[in-house]
């Protein structure tokens, strides 16, 4: 029944965690670089808080992807509740004043993503599991 959990709650409730309780409302954490490497072409490489939480939306994407591979009575449930968070995305966004940020809106974009891959490799699936037509008597 764990399985069944959509990941792309994790960088739903992360965001929240940070917005509501990182800090000053004033600071927009998300410009905060976590990582600065200095490059052999002498540039300099930054990645930003935002940057990260977007980098490990997609990682949890491709995971969510590879869930959506799996058949049985379980895969209509993990749809069901990745549908869910897409709406709460949606409603966060909608409603929230901290939730209109690029980031959010990236990552309520992935959570799109997924809701319409696991219903594509699902119905995908699917179809080749039914062999529709006569033949092969």
């Amino acid at each position: 029944m764990l399985t069944n959990v959509p990941l792309m709650i994790v960088p739903f409730i992360v965001y929240n965690v940070m917005i509501f309780f990182g800090g000053p409302v004033d600071v927009d954490i998300w410009h905060n670089v976590v990582l600065s490497l200095d490059m052999l072409s002498g540039a300099t490489w930054e990645m930003t808080m935002g940057d990260l939480m977007i980098t490990f939306g997609l990682l949890l994407l491709f995971f969510e992807i590879m869930k959506a591979t799996r058949i049985g009575p379980s895969s209509i449930i993990d749809h069901l509740l990745s549908t869910f968070v897409f709406i709460a995305f949606i409603v966060e966004f909608l409603l929230v004043e901290d939730a209109a940020h690029a980031v959010f809106f990236i990552l309520m974009v992935i959570t799109f993503v997924d809701v319409v891959a696991g219903f594509s490799v699902s119905i995908r699936s699917a179809s080749r599991d039914v062999s529709i037509g006569g033949g092969g008597y």
